[in-house]
């Protein structure tokens, strides 16, 4: 669930969305009390309530959050579908990895599309996306079914790559969206255990493509001086791009004199994932996996 994109969108609508929610700061130190696990789990319900209490005899302000809330069920559905197609063909996924990955990070993204439907639906009373009338092509063919990815769910390798851009792309999508929650530590805090989990998911997949099929994947982003993506695949360079950034804050990462030595490109870009917004998002996904031509 891309959070930080949610709250960063919501205060576009509703400016005052931290001070609606900032008293109930309690109930989310509550959750992270529990540990990261529980907390990943719990943390979602309770914004359903965070919610239904900060938006109610609101007007109109609902619609404009269900509108964004809206959006991020379409990419939870697009994730969603994806991962339950996958574990429906027969022989695709082997059972160890079935079992110990794939079902499991299957599970966390319908959980998103459960929390989201009801957030729009129950506490903000208004009208969730309806599924039927989104069309998704996972093999990024934008409706033919025979984009780059053909063999999405018929060969277990190109499954895997998918699925590894999806995940990488929303774990920088969440770093993007951080500095909206920066006036909220609380929310923040909370927030950043999911993104957490959203990450290990994205290092698993690496890690079976490297084990699996002899990828040179670590479980972590690791770009070149001219390339941001490390993975191999260029029908997703877009994706990656603007990961082989090493300077930040102005400071050049690989020659930073207090380390005795410079450090390596691929070292200092592992070292920091580098953010994407919401139109940058859009802009990868529509037009390819999300059918931009759909009823």
């Amino acid at each position: 669930m891309n959070l930080f994109n949610i709250i960063e969108e919501i205060e576009k609508v509703d400016p005052e969305i931290a001070d609606r929610m900032n008293p109930r700061r309690s109930a989310i130190k509550n959750i992270t009390s529990f540990g990261s696990k529980v907390a990943a789990a719990a943390l979602p319900f309770a914004l359903g309530t965070m919610f239904k209490k900060a938006y109610a005899q609101t007007g109109g302000t609902a619609a404009d959050v269900a509108n964004v809330l809206n959006f991020a069920l379409t990419l939870e559905y697009l994730e969603s579908s994806f991962y339950n197609i996958g574990l429906d063909k027969g022989g695709l996924i082997p059972t160890a990895d079935r079992n110990n990955y794939i079902s499991k990070i299957s599970r966390d993204e319908d959980a998103h599309v459960l929390f989201l439907k009801s957030v729009i639906k129950d506490s903000l009373k208004q009208q969730p996306v309806d599924r039927a009338s989104l069309q998704f092509d996972f093999t990024g063919g934008n409706g033919s079914n025979d984009g780059p990815f053909a063999t999405v769910f018929s060969d277990y390798a190109t499954f895997l790559k998918v699925a590894t851009a999806f995940e990488d792309t929303g774990v920088r999508a969440y770093k993007g969206q951080a500095p909206a929650l920066l006036g909220n530590q609380v929310v923040l805090t909370a927030a950043l255990s999911i993104h957490a989990v959203e990450a290990r998911h994205a290092a698993a997949l690496r890690h079976l493509l490297h084990t699996k099929f002899s990828a040179a994947l670590k479980p972590w982003i690791e770009s070149t001086a001219t390339a941001g993506n490390d993975t191999g695949i260029s029908q997703v360079n877009g994706n990656y791009d603007k990961e082989q950034n090493v300077t930040h804050l102005g400071v050049d990462v690989t020659t930073l004199p207090e380390t005795g030595n410079s450090a390596d490109v691929r070292s200092a870009t592992a070292a920091f994932d580098e953010p994407l917004t919401r139109t940058e998002v859009e802009d990868l996904l529509i037009g390819s996996f999300i059918v931009s031509n759909a009823d």
